[in-house]
């Protein structure tokens, strides 16, 4: 049994996931069109492009017609692994800027002819694949009419809902590319969720071992840790595309850093002897940390790689190094766990210094010792259990913004 297994054994935590299926929420009253900050955004967002459409949608509703929006929950598989065939063949493992010029201008990535052979020898159709995504682009978003009563419908009522999505379409694609890239990262991020929910059993080792010997259980608090967020990581990018031998590469540089939080562990208590609880809260954190805010950066750097090789392709257009940071940083942001573990990276050696300070007789308690040195890993658990809901927040504020700057009318925002 693999480790990602075991580990979904011992801590279940995922849903049945039923492919393409969506969600349809409808209005069918009259009088819910009397206020419109009430109205799905979709349909706020049409009527906000033809104010007209409030005394038609009001008509088809008293007829006995609901006006629905209709929303896929997740991208459909097929796509997510189209996606995955063109970024790992031919965009050195990256989906932006490719993946939104794709679904938004229906620009298809440059294909080298020594790429086109070798997916023809895995038996895939790059093409096709790239048809694919244009083609099933349209399935994310829609406003339908629902026939409640059966009575079946016109010509003309097909045209107008033809119309009100065409009128749709920018907030479908905005949509679409959100849906995909959330989607496409989140995917990767299983067996991070597992590892995560293994750093249940570190606390109870680490306070066993801090009262046997003090400053034992500091070190494995704050190793442990590393060694399991290392682990995480380093199935992330393997899913993201990126080969054995690329990863084992970045262990040069790891392997030092663990020995050097190592040794910040272990001087943990002989700060905390000489009363410097705050430095040494402070030594801890970052101890904890060190390995997990180094393999960030490094991913960020491999990413950033990745855009230079792209360049030099002719793939990508931009010979700016600051716009490749960027794009690289967006990147490896896209993917919530690793979102997750930097921000947790960056805190913690402060929430560690605050703790030591504050309540000094916690510093011998192995399950805060725990807890401090699993702050990134528990941000990161935090991101990604709660990435779905930032994440249609934040495109909700986004679209919001958008609508009242792009248009001449005003748009209160909730």
């Amino acid at each position: 049994m693999s480790m990602a297994g075991f580990f979904a054994r011992l801590f279940p935590f995922r849903k049945v996931r039923i492919p393409d299926r969506y969600h349809l929420r409808i209005v069918t009253s009259p009088e819910e069109m009397t206020c419109v900050e009430m109205l799905p955004l979709e349909i706020r967002f049409v009527l906000t492009k033809v104010p007209e459409r409030i005394m038609v949608f009001r008509d088809l509703l008293e007829r006995g017609f609901g006006i629905g929006v209709r929303t896929v929950d997740h991208t459909p598989d097929a796509l997510l692994k189209a996606i995955d065939h063109i970024s790992q063949l031919t965009q050195e493992n990256t989906i932006i800027p490719w993946l939104p010029r794709l679904l938004r201008e229906g620009e298809i990535p440059v294909f080298s002819e020594f790429e086109l052979r070798l997916a023809e020898q895995k038996k895939i159709n790059l093409y096709e694949e790239a048809r694919l995504i244009l083609a099933r682009r349209f399935e994310f978003k829609k406003i339908v009419l629902v026939d409640l009563e059966n009575k079946g419908l016109s010509e003309s009522e097909r045209d107008l809902m033809d119309s009100v999505n065409r009128d749709l379409y920018p907030f479908a694609i905005d949509y679409i590319v959100n849906r995909v890239l959330f989607d496409n990262a989140h995917t990767r991020t299983e067996v991070a969720q597992s590892i995560i929910k293994a750093l249940l059993i570190v606390g109870p080792i680490a306070h066993v071992l801090e009262h046997w010997v003090h400053g034992i259980g500091k070190i494995f608090a704050a190793s442990a840790d590393d060694l399991l967020a290392e682990t995480a990581e380093l199935f992330a990018l393997r899913g993201s595309g990126f080969t054995w031998r690329q990863l084992m590469k970045r262990s040069r540089i790891l392997v030092p850093v663990f020995a050097l939080a190592t040794y910040g562990a272990f001087s943990v208590e002989g700060l905390i002897m000489q009363g410097r609880l705050g430095l040494a809260g402070v030594v801890f954190g970052a101890s904890a940390v060190a390995l997990s805010l180094t393999t960030a950066i490094q991913s960020i750097g491999m990413y950033r790689q990745a855009y230079v090789r792209l360049v030099q392709a002719k793939k990508l257009a931009t010979q700016d190094s600051r716009a490749l940071w960027r794009l690289a940083l967006r990147q490896d942001f896209t993917n919530p766990a690793r979102l997750g573990l930097f921000i947790g990276a960056c805190t913690a050696p402060l929430m560690a210094a605050v703790v030591f300070s504050l309540f000094p007789a916690l510093v011998y308690n192995g399950w805060i010792l725990a807890l401090l040195g699993s702050t990134e890993s528990l941000v990161a658990g935090v991101t990604v259990f709660s990435a779905a809901r930032i994440n249609r927040y934040v495109f909700r504020r986004r679209v919001l913004v958008a609508m009242r700057t792009a248009l001449d009318k005003p748009v209160e925002l909730p």
